[in-house]
């Protein structure tokens, strides 16, 4: 854990301060380990060792010369290839974009290059942010570190598995329904959802403009404020970007929550959810641990999981079919299956359906205030131990509701981070939760309960020389058994979208109508005359 490429960001930044640690020495520890165990992980698409250590040496005068950015100064980090970046490639891990180089970069790009990181390189990601583990791109899947045969969870899995593997010390990955958390809950990091609107979305490629967030992945709790402070401001290039007064994220970090009250939202992982049983008693020794430290914790109860799950992808599906219907329309099969699987769904939900989920999702927000007021926190279950690649099924994000995509609902911060370990030596992590732009107490009861754990002091025993894993053969979702009505509506709703869908990409359709139209069907229409949605008009930059 001493070894350079096991540092944190807090540890490399007083290293750099205090010249006994050159950024190019950095740099270079990183990417030898990266050349020998990258392998077995498959967490980069595109490498920029050149670029990198070009800045390092860069950084290494400027702090010789006394002039350190801060605690980000000579930091490398890597991005999920949804970030534009100036002159590198970036392609959303689709064939669609194989060739896509912008010519910006991403706001949050810019502000970590102004804080003094370094790029070290763009990372797998699920297609587009959506769907799963896909072994038909251009590029594989990421692997899990722990365990290089299970899933990393999506889609920032390029992402959560080079944090994890000591690759670099903190990547940006995006959340749209949990794609920040769920991989760093799987992988063993830390990884925060900001409140919507505090870190910029501009230049990266939309999932949902109703529910994407940007956010950071790393090893601490401490090094996610680090990075947190230097994100965080106002951006005019966003439509969404708040104006809000700038926050010391790492000061917050006090190690004292006597007579803070955490609300726990038992029902989501005992009844909604059903855990698995090694996670849910990593559950509850969190709580005593929390208790332990002065905390009052009390069980509350909020709606059904299912109710978050359909409002989420009611919106979210119309709108990421939507950002990509002129491809699906125009080239289809160059998307992967998965994706198809996901994305093609959108062009089922009506719009009726998509306003009435907004008003849905805005009444929401206003039950989500007298629980605000109670708790100063919130906590819960993250994702169960990661799954075998061969054991994953696209359907399972249809059947079963999502756990994470409550609080993109919410829209509030949210943190998963690791509360132990299953007897097989994969990572177990819980939920942290707060109200919108109380980002600083979210981070300072996680940061409370981290140091109080011994969770940090184990990291993935990657191998040099290992060969990599073999690729699993997935199992197939099959055809759906669906009625003729069904398959009838299906391919109506298809043709007005103007979709010309052949055999194969119909079957990936009809897979997944009878969930949608459920789906569909569950969002309430008894609002009253006067209810607004949650997304109503507001002037560009006003």
């Amino acid at each position: 854990m001493t070894a350079l490429p096991f540092l944190t960001i807090a540890q490399i930044a007083d290293r750099i301060s205090s010249r006994s640690l050159s950024p190019v020495e950095l740099v270079q520890a990183y990417l030898d380990r990266i050349s020998a165990l990258e392998p077995q992980v498959n967490a980069f698409i595109t490498l920029t060792a050149e670029q990198a250590l070009s800045a390092a040496r860069a950084a290494e005068a400027d702090a010789a010369a006394g002039r350190l950015r801060g605690p980000l100064h000579g930091i490398p980090f890597g991005l999920k290839d949804l970030y534009a970046t100036t002159g590198v490639l970036t392609t959303g891990h689709s064939r669609v974009c194989a060739t896509n180089v912008p010519m910006v970069n991403a706001g949050a790009v810019d502000k970590l290059y102004a804080a003094g990181a370094l790029l070290l390189g763009k990372l797998s990601t699920c297609e587009f942010a959506h769907g799963a583990p896909s072994f038909d791109a251009p590029w594989p899947p990421a692997r899990n570190p722990w365990n290089p045969e299970h899933f990393t969870g999506g889609s920032s899995s390029g992402s959560a598995a080079a944090v994890a593997a000591g690759f670099v010390p903190m990547a940006m990955g995006s959340d749209t329904g949990g794609s920040v958390r769920i991989p760093a809950a799987m992988c063993g990091t830390v990884g925060l959802k900001p409140t919507y609107g505090l870190v910029s979305r501009f230049g990266v490629m939309p999932n949902s403009f109703s529910f994407d967030h940007c956010g950071p992945l790393t090893w601490t709790v401490e090094d996610c404020a680090i990075v947190l402070g230097a994100l965080a401001g106002h951006d005019a290039r966003d439509p969404s970007s708040a104006h809000r007064p700038p926050v010391d994220y790492r000061g917050a970090l006090t190690g004292d929550i006597r007579g803070m009250r955490i609300g726990v939202v038992r029902h989501f992982w005992e009844e909604d959810i059903k855990t698995d049983p090694e996670a849910a008693a990593a559950m509850d020794e969190a709580l005593d641990v929390l208790r332990g430290l002065g905390a009052t914790v009390e069980t509350v109860r909020l709606r059904p999981c299912q109710d978050y799950t359909d409002i989420k992808v009611v919106i979210a599906g119309t709108e990421i079919f939507s950002v990509h219907q002129g491809n699906l329309v125009k080239r289809a099969h160059d998307f992967g299956a998965n994706f198809l699987v996901q994305a093609l769904a959108g062009c089922l939900f009506q719009s009726a359906e998509y306003v009435q989920a907004q008003r849905e999702r805005l009444k929401v927000l206003k039950e989500m205030e007298a629980v605000y007021a109670k708790y100063d926190v919130l906590l819960t279950a993250s994702s169960a131990p990661a799954p075998r690649l061969d054991h994953y099924s696209t359907l399972s994000a249809w059947i079963k509701p999502n756990i994470q995509t409550v609080f993109s609902v919410t829209a509030g911060p949210a943190l998963a981070l690791c509360n132990g370990y299953s007897n097989a030596g994969m990572p177990l992590s819980m939920q942290i939760a707060g109200k919108p732009f109380d980002d600083a107490t979210v981070l300072r009861v996680a940061h409370a309960y981290e140091t109080a754990t011994p969770w940090r002091e184990r990291r993935p025993a990657l191998m040099p020389g290992k060969p990599p894993a073999p690729k699993p053969v997935m199992t197939a979702a099959g055809k759906q058994d669906v009625d003729a009505r069904t398959r009838a509506l299906t391919e109506m709703l298809a043709t007005r979208a103007g979709l010309t869908l052949d055999d194969w990409l119909l079957e990936c359709l009809y897979q997944v109508a009878p969930y949608a139209f459920a789906m569909g069907s569950r969002i309430r229409r008894d609002h009253d005359f006067v209810d607004e949605p949650a997304n109503v008009f507001v002037f560009p930059n006003q």
